[in-house]
């Protein structure tokens, strides 16, 4: 080990892993000349060559597959080891979540999570950029997408449907799927879907929404809604908790699915903690709750208007 710079496996085993050395750059904290630099004594000193370059980015060769196989496991033996270093507290469990959710779902059942497991505390860790969770002291991910990450363990919990919301006194004048086209639109624009997907289902494929507001944050998007700015385009777990307060109505029943859903995700070198597997089971049941008490609420253009 004294022939071979410590750094130099490290960026080796972070470009294997990667892909690419902008990747690697961007995990280490440095730049994608440096990991070259690393990466080309490392094969000095080893005598190997590891990687050939192409135009999509670094493959392994046959010399370097079996050792970039071990220092995965190697350094994420290291990691865990400074993990376990650094936690104080084994009753603190870190969870990884997007803001959006944090703000939208979670924050509003905190309470019966700590009146179910008061041993447990909670570390809310509200980001969207993804966590490493070999290496980090987040316990638990969760997370949307299509699911089968490489190098994580991710287990589905809902899979994502899609309806207009809007204000009550927006809601007030729709009476078939159609009347929707009659609304402004709130846009995310960060949203992984368009209008098209639900317009679809409600039988108005090819039809075009008239854009109000567009916004970089879906929070904010339904707060416009909220306040009655125009219709949006939302998923059970951002407008779940407002169509049930009565602060947002979904009309016309009409759900369609995206093809994404929300995943917990783990590490899959790691073995989950109790405390882990008690917030999955806790986190579960409240959204199989959710999704019982969303469906109860019925769509007000469904009803037919009462006799005079």
């Amino acid at each position: 080990m004294n022939t071979v710079h410590l750094n130099g496996l490290r960026a080796v085993e972070a470009a294997g892993r990667l892909g690419s050395l902008a990747a690697a750059a961007e995990e280490l904290g440095v730049t994608p000349g440096a990991v070259s630099q690393q990466i080309a004594k490392t094969e000095a000193q080893l005598g190997r060559v590891l990687f050939e370059r192409s135009p999509r980015g670094l493959v392994v060769t046959d010399a370097g597959r079996p050792l970039l196989a071990r220092l995965s496991t190697a350094f994420a033996e290291l990691a865990e080891a400074v993990v376990q270093a650094r936690r104080r507290d084994e009753s603190v469990l870190t969870v990884s979540v997007a803001p959006v959710f944090a703000a939208r779902w979670l924050v509003y059942r905190l309470n019966g999570f700590a009146e179910r497991h008061p041993e447990i505390r909670l570390r809310i860790d509200a980001t969207t950029k993804l966590a490493n969770l070999d290496a980090s002291d987040v316990d638990l991910a969760i997370r949307v997408g299509s699911g089968g990450w490489p190098g994580v363990r991710s287990e589905l919990l809902l899979e994502q449907e899609v309806f207009p919301v809007c204000s009550p006194a927006l809601a007030a004048g729709l009476r078939v799927p159609a009347d929707i086209l009659k609304l402004p639109a709130v846009i995310d624009e960060h949203a992984m879907f368009s209008w098209e997907v639900w317009l679809k289902a409600a039988g108005l494929s090819g039809a075009r929404m008239t854009v109000r507001h567009t916004f970089n944050d879906a929070s904010l998007a339904l707060d416009a809604a909220i306040a009655g700015q125009g219709v949006m385009i939302a998923w059970q777990t951002l407008a779940g908790y407002a169509v049930m307060k009565g602060s947002l109505v979904a009309p016309f029943g009409i759900c369609a699915r995206t093809g994404f859903a929300h995943y917990f995700v783990t590490s899959a070198l790691r073995r989950e903690s109790k405390a882990v597997i008690a917030f999955k089971r806790w986190v579960r049941d409240e959204v199989e709750e959710g999704m019982r008490q969303l469906a109860a609420i019925p769509a007000p253009s469904s009803v037919p208007p009462s006799s005079p």
